[in-house]
């Protein structure tokens, strides 16, 4: 008899595997014709970020366990090495999948009068240009290291190219050259990626900074005489884990900021490298950086570091960009009205990138300078680099307003920023508190304590006006006494987690939101068997959870109908079950937001807030999810998970494989049905209203 852990094993799709699935259906937005050009390169540049972060974490986490011989039972680590070995397998067929549609998006760039130039396809007039170019901005940023003086490349930069150069210098009284191999550091900071070269034959033109490079090569080891040159490419990922110290001397600011030191030393973890570099070259770079068997390393094309395709120059042609979706303002949060007055009338809410996140800057706004206004708390997690948020709160406390921030140092690669922001907040006089040490403050809270009656902000999302122009995510602002108490008890157990708390509307992690979570689908369980309609319709980012994943089994086994928007990682596989559903879109904007409704009985629940269902959220961070009472809001919610569930023109089906189908069915493009129907219902507000 098949024993539970099997069965469990063979109905649990491996995290990472299942965030591969999910990297590939952005390079399948990269395939689709119809998608505007520009924004094709674009999802080329995302899909290389994504796997460049993800071998940084999750594919270093797993070498740690896999490598580990203390401490890490057998078990864990056999399942690390052949979680890396189909990781790598994947990465593999993918890789050459990413390639082919690098050399497909390139040519039909062509085809709409941009075309990329190689350092042998220049005319004398770009030729020119770019001998300027080096004179005046490269020469000193391109500075050869011989290779046989480097011990380890892995103790340089990883988030770069590098270009491997042989150099075969010719002497008049010898047959064979003499060949010597040097590193060059591509400088793309100091200059950018791409180079927009003179126009010619009715093309825009632009180069590679790598092919500048390559081009200047006689410049850059000049005197040498007579010489020949071949370069190619390659580019590493390190181990971005961070070592936290935990002597007991350091702050948590020092720590941490120890911590983003360590991770620059990281042990390389993945190479790609040029196909066509000579054999004994390679090896010698491999030995320089140090990899083991348990690393990747691919064959690739002629360039690396595609994730700079993210800012592929337009030349003025913005019609191969996706049309311009304006913001919405929503009208009802822009009258001369006061704000505060207007959410203690009604809940409102914001759901960006349709509407403008400068409604939420107002209300802070208004806050800091409102003579009711008492206090503010916050939970930051990541913050834009000119941060209007910050730079508000700081007008509040300089206006006398009690101010307190939660910052979370450990937001993953955003440590630097919130560290440098913290210590801006603190000059201003805002107090700073550095969440709960071993748990990650993720909840996305605002809690302003006024004369009038106290206001809270619930959000899906960060408070970052970068993240609002291109993440979906819902905020709640409202005036409700039970949910605002319980808002300002949530900064409380943040200061104080080992005093006993409990919340009757939240569901808060690590408090007791899973168990909460695992009661509303058991009572969905309950009805169905009882033939009472039972189903549960949610939008979420990742399901990794085992003990949610089989309740959802159980649930759907059941009779419970499941529906489900699933952005990232899956754990479940819904195609070897009835009554499950699940979609993932990739489109223009990210979706970010966690909406949770069950049918209960028929008096539907809805929920939205922060959190995942994955371990780290449900147990290992301060995570806050909200009841939704507004029955404007709760219309929303169920829209938006309705016409995600309906997409047939972003939507793929998740199901456990990573074949990533298309749904099928009259064309319906989510995201842009939603941005039309929040424009006519903006402009039938202010036709009533006039």
């Amino acid at each position: 008899m098949e024993s539970k852990k099997s069965r469990k094993d063979r109905r649990y799709v491996e995290r990472d595997l299942s965030w591969m699935y999910f990297n590939r259906r952005i390079l399948q937005e990269a395939e689709k014709q119809n998608v505007p050009v520009l924004e094709r390169m674009s999802f080329l540049g995302i899909y290389s970020n994504n796997l460049d972060e993800f071998f940084r974490v999750r594919v270093a986490s797993l070498s740690r366990i896999a490598e580990s011989k203390e401490k890490i039972p057998k078990a864990d680590r056999v399942r690390a090495k052949a979680t890396i070995k189909e990781i790598n397998r994947l990465n593999a067929a993918y890789n050459k999948e990413f390639e082919h549609t690098v050399g497909v998006v390139t040519d039909d760039l062509a085809k709409h009068g941009i075309r990329l130039l190689h350092e042998t396809d220049l005319n004398e007039e770009q030729k020119t240009y770019i001998r300027r170019l080096y004179l005046d901005k490269l020469n000193g940023s391109t500075n050869p290291v011989w290779l046989n003086e480097i011990k380890e490349i892995g103790d340089t930069d990883d988030d770069s190219i590098y270009l491997a150069v042989k150099r075969s210098r010719w002497q008049a009284d010898k047959k064979n050259p003499t060949v010597t191999h040097a590193l060059i550091k591509v400088p793309d900071r100091e200059v950018g990626r791409f180079v927009v070269l003179p126009p010619s034959d009715g093309f825009a033109n632009i180069m590679y900074i790598d092919d500048v490079v390559r081009f200047c090569l006689p410049l850059i080891f000049i005197g040498a005489g007579k010489c020949t040159y071949e370069a190619y490419s390659f580019k590493f990922t390190k181990d971005a884990e961070m070592d936290i110290d935990n002597d007991l001397s350091y702050g948590v600011v020092q720590k941490v900021a120890k911590g983003v030191k360590s991770r620059k030393r990281g042990e390389p973890i993945r190479v790609i490298y040029d196909e066509r570099m000579p054999k004994d070259l390679l090896r010698k770079i491999m030995s320089k950086l140090n990899v083991d068997q348990l690393d990747t390393i691919v064959s690739g094309g002629r360039y690396q570091n595609h994730k700079d395709l993210m800012g592929f120059p337009d030349c003025g042609k913005s019609e191969l960009r996706y049309p311009s979706w304006t913001p919405i303002v929503k009208p009802e949060l822009e009258t001369e009205d006061c704000i505060l007055d207007t959410i203690r009338g009604k809940d409102r809410f914001l759901h960006v990138p349709y509407h403008s996140f400068n409604s939420f800057i107002r209300l802070l706004r208004e806050a800091a300078l409102n003579p009711d206004v008492r206090e503010i708390q916050a939970t930051l997690y990541r913050l834009a680099k000119d941060s209007k948020v910050v730079n508000t709160l700081i007008c509040a406390a300089r206006n006398g307003k009690k101010v307190t921030v939660v910052i979370e140092l450990l937001a993953r690669f955003d440590e630097e920023s919130n560290i440098k922001w913290s210590k801006r907040m603190q000059e201003a006089g805002i107090e700073v508190v550095f969440g709960v040490e071993g748990l990650k403050v993720h909840s996305k809270l605002v809690y302003i304590n006024c004369k009038g009656g106290d206001i809270a902000c619930i959000g899906t999302g960060n408070f970052h006006e970068g993240n609002a122009k291109i993440y979906t995510d819902y905020m709640v602002m409202t005036a409700r006494p039970t949910l605002v108490r319980e808002v300002k008890k949530v900064f409380e157990f943040i200061r104080k987690p080992f005093k006993p708390v409990r919340f009757r509307e939240l569901l808060v992690s690590p408090n007791d939101m899973k168990p909460r979570i695992l009661r509303l689908i058991d009572n969905e369980i309950k009805n169905a068997k009882a033939g009472i309609d039972a189903w549960i319709r949610m939008k979420i980012n990742h399901i990794t959870d085992e003990d949610v994943v089989e309740r959802l089994y159980d649930a759907a086994a059941a009779g419970v109908k499941i529906d489900i928007v699933l952005r990232g990682n899956c754990s479940l596989m819904p195609s070897n079950v009835d009554n499950m559903h699940v979609v993932g879109i990739i489109d223009r904007y990210l979706e970010h937001s966690r909406i949770l409704i069950f049918a209960n009985g028929g008096t539907p629940r809805y929920y939205m807030g922060s959190a995942d269902w994955m371990p780290r959220n449900l147990v290992n961070r301060v995570e806050v999810l909200t009841p939704v009472y507004d029955e404007d809001l709760q219309r929303d919610l169920a829209r938006t998970v309705d016409y995600g569930l309906r997409d047939t023109t972003n939507g793929r089906i998740v199901d456990g494989f990573g074949k990533n189908e298309m749904q099928q069915g009259e064309p319906f493009r989510s995201q842009e049905h939603l941005y039309v129907d929040y424009l006519k219902e903006s402009q039938e507000y202010n036709n009533i209203r006039n």
